[in-house]
């Protein structure tokens, strides 16, 4: 990405972090295999800094949004502090196919690795680490729902676990779902809040991003209006 891109992108920004829009379909960072990654376009949100922001959690690299990054050795160690003790509040916006008979609920299925050979992929174990999401029905409509996802816990791919493992698979989700490898609709899976609580004297910052392009006309099925 260009600095204009990724400067078009920040969200939020003060003396500690920043956030910006992730676009899906590019790593936020350089995998063993090398290829672009989002930090390349860090230089460009130093402003003024010595050194670039460095990112304060992942995102997988289809999932879209809100996306925080620290802006000195300081600041992540903060950051690192509330996203490991659960005190980021994070809500996702997806687009299931079918979707749950309920308008809300908790999912609680401990997950582990795959296997080795597959990286990061996932799945249920009952003797892999706890993993907790709630959800909220925010509409339904032409056989897909639209929900808020708040995971409990942190795990790698655990939105997307969940909601395949009970029934209802992310749109566009190509190793959990339905989705063809190729030629099918991009992961609907948005990082739609942050909260988070940076001082204890002020309120938390609450940053939310622009709902993608690729989600609008899935999610204006489902009743979402622009």
């Amino acid at each position: 990405m260009s600095p204009d891109d990724i400067l078009a992108r920040l969200l939020y920004r003060d003396g500690l972090m920043l956030v910006i829009d992730k676009p899906a379909g590019i790593h936020v960072h350089r995998g063993p295999k090398g290829g672009e990654s989002l930090e390349d376009s860090f230089d460009a949100l130093r402003f003024g800094l010595p050194r670039r922001p460095a990112l304060a959690h992942r995102l997988d690299r289809d999932t879209s949004g809100c996306l925080v990054l620290g802006r000195h050795r300081k600041a992540l160690a903060l950051l690192g502090k509330l996203f490991k003790a659960g005190k980021v509040g994070k809500t996702y916006w997806a687009v299931v196919e079918g979707g749950p008979a309920q308008d809300e609920g908790r999912i609680d299925i401990a997950l582990g690795k795959r296997d080795e050979s597959r990286g990061w992929w996932m799945k249920p174990d009952p003797n892999g680490l706890p993993s907790s999401t709630t959800w909220t029905v925010m509409g339904r409509g032409g056989g897909v729902t639209w929900l808020a996802l708040e995971p409990l816990t942190g795990r790698t791919h655990q939105l997307r676990v969940h909601c395949a493992e009970m029934g209802f698979p992310i749109v566009g989700d190509t190793i959990y779902g339905t989705a063809p490898r190729t030629g099918g609709p991009i992961l609907h899976l948005h990082s739609r809040e942050v909260v988070v609580p940076l001082s204890k004297n002020k309120d938390a910052v609450r940053v939310v991003a622009p709902v993608p392009e690729h989600m609008t006309e899935r999610l204006a099925q489902c009743g979402w209006k622009p």
